[in-house]
């Protein structure tokens, strides 16, 4: 985890004199899976929109692939490879897995007034990179909202890998899923994490972090706590870091260890 993808250094972001972030340093590697864990309010959310061009940082330096970069706008962000899967998927529940797989960025064939949609070489793509990702469809002209919310999640992370993505940035995949669909996100982060794609992984769930993560930073009112490794801290001692950390600790054994 030596080469480094994308490296942001002493990140400030100011909304007038709101300060959202303040000095955030992170980085991350090809084949990496770092954390960013913080609870609402830390500053996630607006870190994951400086990195991915929708926010311009006040101050402080991103640098991509060892060059200075400035995004001007998410586009810029997407065709440099940086690509953010959010919590509501941008995906339309009536049109198919196809059709969503390739939303604006549709294969064609002929030409001029004959150009149209090449629907046979879409749903032959989409189908294979599901099934790479460990989804078996059932056809590709199913429509996206008969999927559960993890193979809906699996749908997003495989348009994102197969359109060039070099980081992908995952907004809270697995907060609204149940047991078995967490599951199945974080085995298809860990194919991604194969591949050599760096995926950062924003939760403010410790144990889900802990499943795939190789390094944890911890966000909170705007400014890192630090930055650690999967084998110099535990989930106990992350939980901890993250505000309101040592309350849930306590409550949690006040209530048997049923959080």
């Amino acid at each position: 985890m030596t080469n480094t993808i994308i490296h942001m250094e002493g990140i400030k972001k100011h909304f007038g004199n709101v300060i959202a972030l303040n000095g955030v340093t992170f980085d991350v590697s090809s084949g990496e899976c770092h954390c960013l864990l913080g609870d609402n309010g830390a500053g996630k959310s607006t870190f994951i929109k400086t990195m991915s061009g929708v926010h311009k940082p006040t101050e402080g330096t991103i640098t991509f692939e060892g060059k200075p970069l400035s995004f001007s706008s998410p586009r810029d962000a997407m065709e440099a490879g940086i690509a953010t899967v959010f919590q509501d998927l941008a995906m339309i529940p009536l049109m198919s897995v196809t059709r969503n797989f390739f939303m604006g960025r549709e294969p064609t064939k002929g030409r001029g007034l004959l150009k149209r949609f090449d629907v046979d070489a879409a749903n032959e793509i989409c189908m294979e990179e599901m099934r790479k990702m460990g989804i078996n469809l059932r056809a590709p002209d199913q429509a996206v909202g008969t999927l559960s919310g993890g193979e809906r999640q699996t749908v997003a992370i495989a348009r994102a890998v197969y359109f060039g993505a070099k980081v992908l940035i995952l907004d809270e995949p697995t907060s609204a899923l149940g047991v078995r669909q967490t599951s199945n996100v974080l085995s298809t982060i860990d194919r991604v994490r194969g591949q050599g794609i760096g995926v950062v992984f924003i939760s403010h769930n410790v144990r889900h972090a802990m499943a795939v993560g190789d390094r944890f930073t911890v966000l909170n009112r705007g400014q890192t706590l630090g930055t650690a490794k999967k084998d110099e801290i535990t989930s106990a001692e992350l939980q901890d870091l993250m505000a309101g950390g040592q309350e849930l600790a306590k409550l949690e054994g006040s209530l048997g260890g049923t959080i």
